[in-house]
C-alpha cells in the first residue's frame, strides 16, 4: 500500500515561531506591569485614612477597602496564572512544539494564536472539552 502524502504542516517554521515569540514577549511585559499594579493596590495601606470621618462612614470605607483588596488579590492571582501560561508558551517555542494542539496534534490556526498566544488547544478541542465539562455526572 502506498503511503498517503499530505501537505499539512506539522509545526510552525522558525520564522513563524519568532513572530509568535515577539507577540508573547510583548504580552508578557504588559501582564507583568499589570501584576505589579495589582500587587501594589492590595498591599498598599489606606493612604487616604478615615480617621477624620464619622464612625459610620469609617466602617463603610474600611469594608470597601477590604473588598477591594480581596478583589485585587484575586485578580493578581489570575494575572500570575496568565504570566505562567505565557512563559510556558515561550518554552514550547524553544522546543518547537508551540502551536500544536495537545488533544488533536494538529496545528492551532495562526489567527487563534495571535489572539490567545498561550493557547494549547484548537477551537474544536476546546469546544469538545467544554462539552465534557458541562455534562452532568
Amino acid at each position: 500500500m502506498a503511503k498517503e502524502v499530505t501537505n499539512e504542516k506539522l509545526r510552525y517554521s522558525d520564522e513563524e515561531l519568532e513572530e509568535f515569540r515577539q507577540i508573547i514577549l510583548q504580552k508578557l511585559e504588559n501582564a507583568q506591569n499589570d501584576l505589579i499594579l495589582l500587587q501594589e493596590a492590595y498591599t498598599q495601606s489606606d493612604v487616604h485614612g478615615t480617621s477624620d470621618t464619622s464612625p459610620t462612614f469609617k466602617v463603610l470605607e474600611e469594608g470597601n477597602a477590604v473588598l477591594s483588596k480581596e478583589e485585587n488579590s484575586r485578580l493578581a492571582a489570575r494575572q500570575q496564572k496568565f504570566i505562567q501560561s505565557l512563559e510556558n508558551a515561550l518554552i514550547r517555542i524553544q522546543n518547537k512544539t508551540y502551536g500544536i494542539c495537545r488533544e488533536t496534534g494538529k496545528l492551532i490556526p495562526k489567527e487563534r494564536l495571535k489572539v490567545v498566544p498561550h493557547a494549547t488547544l484548537s477551537i474544536e478541542a476546546k469546544m469538545q472539552q467544554n462539552k465534557l465539562e458541562k455534562k452532568p455526572n
